[in-house]
């Protein structure tokens, strides 16, 4: 039922098969958020949003595989990374780190940090040493060690959209939430700068000073991706602090400008080299915190919702275009061994990331705020895969000979396809099996915070230990980020806001009324 190449290289039938392939894109979401609608209000969760959105494209893709649709008509759902990259994946980001509760991020910060950077390091390398041994040993395809290391490193890509959006709707712990949120964002930006770092290896011969240098490349992409974001946000606190843009007839001035820095702050990093991702998250949390009291009334609302309503649009669009492009391309099924144990291998990662940074968090805090082994539990189950990996896998195909980078990508469609199914649609009773449903929002706050003053650092007991030089070290640290928060409420805030002391209960609000409307579709539910 084709057309010729000649009919199907006119404009008239470009533009006819356009119309159409945005057609059924606009009633795939369409479907998908009534579905959602339904499936939350009936709270049904053993299908979560973003699995019924992975399952429509799934179908739609599997039916137009059958009907043998026109080529043209199914170029415009190919699933492109660099379109994911740098269309989909900013408002995501944006939208993560703007609506974040800031209180209970940067308390248990030292632990998310040490679950995305050092834990997603140990998931690579076990991932990818387990991977190479059981390549060795015949029990699945080999793959040179360097290549097992970047299928590692884009397999730790961890995306709990799914069980975030459960955790928020049956109510569990403000600490547990943080982290998984948080290690979630920040993991990203580590796993693709691992992937990058693996490829640069592989196309170099290796020695110690290359790895040396890789390291170096690494910690300079980091620091200076999160010092571009922060740049970003300070510039922006200013220019709406002292441009005067909150009158009425320039907010629609005052609302672009506001919409554009973000994506400013990514194509910057992106442009020189860095990791957008880390910078427009941290232009997110210092816009958030800086530029967003600069605003008017109206402008903050219409921001608020702005970033809310793309962000559920773009999470929501890619599960749908990752569904039908999962349904539409070739996979390498014959070594479906690879599969197999590379799903037990990744179990077998994640356990190592999740245990092995819990007891190292645990060494250093006090006793009342551990981390309990029921949300260790929670933690590890909680690292599914989703759109992050199945990109990078994608992009693995050019990277790797077609042979090898076939066999990375199908492999992780499938892992994806069964997390996000089969981990997404057990959240729930996995939730209630650990007693963690209902633990409260606010349970341990007051540990971690004062009404008044923010973070205040939680106090350490000399107990002749032999962990006792690491809890002294870590209580400096804790006196630094209070002398941190003192500079902010000081200095920072009357520098880059025109609010004053009086504002404080005001921001609260603003704090509450994101929150509360924070991403309906998947990563803030």
């Amino acid at each position: 039922m084709g057309i010729s190449p000649a009919e199907s290289g006119s404009p008239e039938k470009e533009q006819q098969a356009a119309g159409v392939g945005i057609l059924l894109q606009i009633m795939m979401l369409v479907l998908s958020f009534v579905l959602g609608h339904v499936l939350r209000r009936h709270k049904f969760y053993y299908l979560p949003e973003a699995s019924a959105s992975l399952l429509i494209g799934l179908i739609v893709g599997g039916l137009a595989n059958i009907s043998n649709t026109e080529t043209s008509i199914r170029a415009w759902f190919n699933f492109h990374e660099e379109f994911f990259f740098l269309f989909l994946l900013p408002p995501i980001i944006f939208q993560s780190g703007f609506s974040l509760s800031a209180k209970p991020f940067f308390s248990n910060f030292g632990a998310i940090v040490t679950f995305a950077i050092l834990g997603t390091f140990i998931a690579s390398v076990v991932t990818g040493v387990l991977v190479y041994i059981g390549g060795r040993m015949y029990l699945m395809y080999g793959l040179p060690f360097v290549e097992c290391l970047m299928f590692g490193a884009l397999i730790s890509a961890t995306d709990p959209v799914t069980v975030l959006s459960i955790f928020q709707e049956l109510g569990t712990d403000t600490n547990l939430y943080a982290l998984v949120f948080g290690e979630s964002v920040l993991n990203d930006a580590m796993a693709i700068s691992l992937y990058r770092t693996m490829s640069i290896v592989r196309k170099h011969a290796s020695s110690a000073q290359n790895f040396f240098m890789v390291i170096f490349r690494f910690l300079e992409t980091f620091v200076g991706s999160m010092s571009a974001g922060v740049g970003v946000g300070f510039a922006s606190a200013l220019l709406f602090k002292y441009a005067g843009l909150d009158v009425d007839n320039l907010q629609n001035l005052e609302c672009c400008l506001f919409v554009l820095f973000p994506y400013f702050s990514y194509m910057l990093a992106e442009g020189l080299g860095l990791s957008g991702i880390v910078s427009i998250l941290f232009t997110a949390i210092v816009m958030k915190h800086y530029s967003y009291s600069n605003l008017s009334e109206n402008s903050q609302q219409f921001v608020s919702d702005f970033f809310h309503l793309i962000s559920s649009l773009a999470e929501t669009f890619t599960f749908i275009y990752m569904g039908f492009d999962i349904a539409m391309e070739k996979h390498s099924w014959s070594h479906l061994g690879f599969i197999f144990f590379s799903i037990i291998f990744i179990v077998v990662a994640r356990a190592a990331n999740v245990f092995s940074c819990a007891y190292l968090v645990n060494l250093v805090r006090p006793v009342h705020r551990q981390i309990p082994l029921k949300h260790q539990k929670a933690l590890w189950y909680s690292g599914l895969r989703g759109a992050m990996a199945f990109a990078l896998a994608l992009q693995s195909v050019h990277d790797l000979p077609e042979g090898r980078g076939q066999i990375i990508f199908t492999a992780t469609t499938a892992i994806v396809v069964l997390s996000v199914l089969l981990i997404g649609g057990s959240t729930g009773t996995m939730l209630e099996a650990l007693h963690v449903v209902g633990d409260g929002h606010d349970s341990h706050l007051g540990e971690s915070f004062d009404v008044n003053n923010g973070y205040v650092a939680p106090s350490f007991k000399e107990d002749g230990t032999s962990g006792n030089g690491i809890k002294m070290k870590l209580k400096e640290f804790h006196k630094r980020t209070s002398s941190f928060t003192a500079l902010d409420r000081n200095y920072l805030t009357p520098f880059f806001t025109s609010q004053n002391e009086d504002d404080e209960g005001g921001e609260a609000l603003l704090d509450e009324r994101i929150s509360s409307s924070k991403r309906g579709g998947f990563l803030g539910q």
